[in-house]
Formats: structure tokens, C-alpha cells, sequence
């Protein structure tokens, strides 16, 4: 997907930084780089297989789960090969167009996790404050639709953008920030005002992941009334744990994001390392994350990631139909 190599730079070209002023530490730091990014692989690949095979877990709050896992992978593989490209080859070189296409699959499946955690959380809220209604609400069909209006969505902001981009002339031989490319990153070089461009992609960035965040919220303030009024406490309790989960994936997601936006449009005298480790943040977290919470928080995964290993143990290849567990209402079985 992306071409570089390590030469000088040419007009047309930027280069690519890890950790600026840690270029000596290079392979070190690739070592637990590394570490995330198999960990980010396997852990979302593990969950993903799990719930494709295993019968039971075909509901919808693991449709779901199964989405953003195929995100996150996605978004892991998108940034790989300059990553590493950098920290083992010094490939720093990055042709403009190569750049345009990184650029679009990172911020694409950026911004359809954005989507999918809006999702999980009318997921929890259905399960929670009308849980008579969940399984005649969200059927196979309609998570079907819900799958297509999420990619839909993102091809109809994020392509036209990318499209515009191709059209604009930067200054070429500029060192970027990260080592990858990054739309406010990108787009401090080039030769029309850089503010317009940079507020304009801003703007795109609080309408898509600032409604998402909005209309979560706004589902956890319904679910939390919801639950205030459970007179039971440990039925509380119950109903809060499934929503655990998806609480800590909306925080690694939005948070280093936000923080990662905001620095580099209004902190402009940041230092350039503090933007490349929010940046790494930002892009590996979520995906190195979110498998390990849900596997060690929610039972039913848990349980049916054993007994996959024991049944690969047991009978080699041949993997056997796993018992997860389920209740009625659409709620996750949680510790």
C-alpha cells in the first residue's frame, strides 16, 4: 500500500519520524512496538474468530464487538509497514500519493470506530432500558443496515476530502511528525493558508466523532437513569457491568484522539515527541486494548476463548462447537 524508501528526500516526498531527537534508540523502542502491534493483531484476530465460530456468541452485542475488531485490525495493518518501515529500515521517504492512501484508510477506520462505538452504546441501551424489545429491534437485518450506514458514512465525508487533498500543492521534503501520515500533520505544508485547511478538517472531525460522542453520552444518561431506578442493588450492579466495557473502549478511543487533535492545532509550540508518542497513542491503545478488556471482563468471551485452546489441544485442528453464555435480555455476561 505504501511506497518509501530511504533516500534523500525530493519535491515531492515527505519524510517520516518515529521519535523525533530518539533516532539513535530506534531499535530499542521498536521492541516494544513490536510487542503492541502483535498484540494488537493476535488479540483482535482471537476475538474475531471466536465469535465467527462459536454459535452462541452469534448475537448482537457480539456482531458488534466482532465490527470493531475488524476495525481495529484494519486500522493496526494501515499503519504498520511505515511504522516499522522507520524504527528497523530508517525508510523514512514517503511519495505524496502513498501518503494521500495512508492517510484516507487512517482516518477512515478512525472515524468508523468512532461509529461502531455508537452502536455498541444503542446496543447497551436497547438491552438495558427496553430489554422487551431487543430482539425484535436489533435482528440480523437491521445490524445488516446499520454495518452498511456506518461505511456509508464514511465514504461520504472521507473520500471527497481525500479527493480534495490531491488537488493542493504542499511543500515537498517536509519532515512529518509521526511515522505515519496524519491529515493536521500533512497539511501544514502546504502552499494555500494552512489554517483554513486545518480548521476545515477539524470541523469534519467534531461533526463526525463529536455527534458520536454526543449520542453516547446521551445513552448513558438514559441507561444511568434506568438503573438508578432498579430498586434491587445487585441487579444495579448487574446491569452496570455490561456497560463496563464499552465505557473503557470509548475512553482509550476518544480521549488520546481528542488530545492528539487539539495539540496539534492549538498547542503549535508542542514539542514534536510529544505529538509523535499522543499520536502512537492514539492509533495503538484502542486496538492493543479493547481485545484484553473484553476477554478478561466479559465471561462469556473468556470461557469460549478456553475452551477454543482446549478443544485445539484436545483434538488438533478440528474445533468443536463451543457453549458461551448468554441471558435473554441481551445482556453481556460479565464478572
Amino acid at each position: 500500500m505504501v511506497i518509501y524508501n530511504n533516500t534523500t528526500s525530493s519535491s515531492s516526498n515527505f519524510l517520516l519520524t518515529a521519535f523525533p531527537g530518539l533516532e539513535l534508540a530506534h531499535v530499542w523502542i521498536s521492541i516494544p512496538v513490536c510487542c503492541l502491534y502483535t498484540v494488537a493483531l493476535l488479540g483482535n484476530s482471537m476475538i474475531l474468530f471466536v465469535i465467527i465460530v462459536e454459535r452462541s456468541l452469534h448475537k448482537p452485542m457480539y456482531y458488534f464487538l466482532s465490527m470493531l475488531s475488524a476495525v481495529d485490525l484494519c486500522l493496526t495493518v494501515s499503519t504498520l509497514p511505515t511504522v516499522l518501515g522507520v524504527l528497523w529500515f530508517h525508510a523514512r521517504e514517503i511519495s505524496f500519493k502513498a501518503c494521500l492512501i495512508q492517510m484516507f484508510f487512517v482516518h477512515s477506520f478512525s472515524f468508523l470506530e468512532s461509529s461502531v462505538l455508537v452502536a455498541m452504546a444503542f446496543d447497551r441501551f436497547m438491552a438495558i432500558c427496553n430489554p422487551l424489545k431487543y430482539a425484535t429491534v436489533l435482528t440480523d437485518k437491521i445490524i445488516m443496515m446499520i454495518g452498511l450506514v456506518i461505511c456509508m458514512r464514511q465514504v461520504i465525508f472521507i473520500f471527497p476530502m481525500t479527493l480534495a487533498l490531491k488537488s493542493v500543492s504542499f511543500h515537498g521534503g517536509q519532515e512529518l511528525s509521526h511515522p505515519f501520515c496524519y491529515h493536521s500533520d500533512v497539511i501544514k505544508y502546504t502552499y494555500s493558508n494552512p489554517w483554513i485547511s486545518s480548521f476545515l478538517g477539524m470541523f469534519l472531525q467534531l461533526y463526525l466523532t463529536g455527534t458520536d460522542l454526543l449520542f453516547i453520552l446521551f445513552s448513558y444518561v438514559l441507561i444511568l437513569r434506568t438503573v438508578l431506578s432498579i430498586v434491587a442493588p445487585k441487579k444495579q450492579q448487574k446491569a452496570l457491568n455490561t456497560c463496563v466495557c464499552h465505557i473503557c473502549a470509548v475512553t482509550v478511543f476518544y480521549v488520546p484522539m481528542i488530545s492528539l487533535s487539539f495539540t496539534h492545532r492549538l498547542l503549535s509550540s508542542t514539542p514534536r515527541v510529544i505529538c509523535s508518542v499522543l499520536a502512537n497513542i492514539y492509533l495503538l491503545l484502542p486496538p492493543v486494548l479493547n481485545p484484553i478488556i473484553y476477554s478478561l471482563k466479559t465471561r462469556t468471551i473468556r470461557r469460549a476463548v478456553l475452551r477454543l485452546f482446549q478443544s485445539k489441544c484436545s483434538r488438533g485442528p478440528n474445533v468443536r462447537d463451543l457453549r458461551g453464555e448468554w441471558d435473554g435480555s441481551g445482556e453481556l455476561a460479565s464478572t
